[in-house]
């Protein structure tokens, strides 16, 4: 079971059946899924969802929906997971990925989830690196990798399996790493996000 984790806007958690219409609606939505080869129906999306949540309750972390604390609005996801891209990414490799309603972008949302996500990934998982990917093209998901101190590894970078010919623009990948040593050289403990903490803003 996921104990959530808290930021100063936000409260990451498991999904709950409240969340299904705003996850079905990001993986259907043009603008949040450019980069994919494809749209979900909702039945596709419930599944998914259905997944994570199990995934989640098992492990304790995955892609995990992201809430505000004022409003308790369902922005997105935010999460880690195991990456399963054998052989692009080695088996066990763990990335961290993230998917937010178009109306949420540009707030910074993202970047505070994933450092609470990149702490977990380090400090309690004990993880040794951490890793994200993105097509090629996807500028707004590379310059976030970049903010969190994320470095591009061209020698990683590979094409994603199974994207069909019409949409060969969308295979190249560019792969980023994040590794412990380097994520805690840049850690303020003043600004260290709090695990299961109060969800009432102070």
């Amino acid at each position: 079971m996921m104990r959530p984790l808290t930021t100063e806007r936000l409260i990451l958690r498991n999904w709950t059946e409240a969340d299904r219409p705003l996850f079905r609606r990001i993986n259907a939505d043009e603008q949040v899924m450019a980069f994919f080869p494809f749209r979900r129906s909702a039945a596709e999306a419930d599944a998914l969802m259905d997944r994570l949540r199990r995934g989640i309750d098992a492990r304790g972390y995955g892609l995990a929906a992201a809430v505000t604390r004022l409003g308790g609005e369902v922005v997105g996801f935010v999460g880690i997971q195991e990456a399963n891209l054998e052989p692009a990414i080695p088996d066990g490799s763990v990335e961290i990925g993230w998917r937010l309603a178009p109306e949420y972008w540009g707030r910074g949302y993202v970047t505070e989830a994933a450092r609470a996500w990149l702490a977990f990934g380090f400090e309690t998982l004990g993880l040794a690196e951490i890793v994200s990917f993105a097509v090629r093209d996807n500028h707004r998901s590379t310059a976030v990798m970049q903010r969190l101190g994320m470095r591009a590894d061209p020698s990683g970078d590979f094409d994603m399996p199974n994207i069909p010919e019409a949409y060969r623009a969308l295979r190249p990948h560019v792969l980023y790493r994040l590794d412990r040593h380097s994520w805690e050289s840049r850690q303020d403990p003043a600004a260290a996000a709090s695990v299961g903490g109060p969800i009432n803003p102070s």
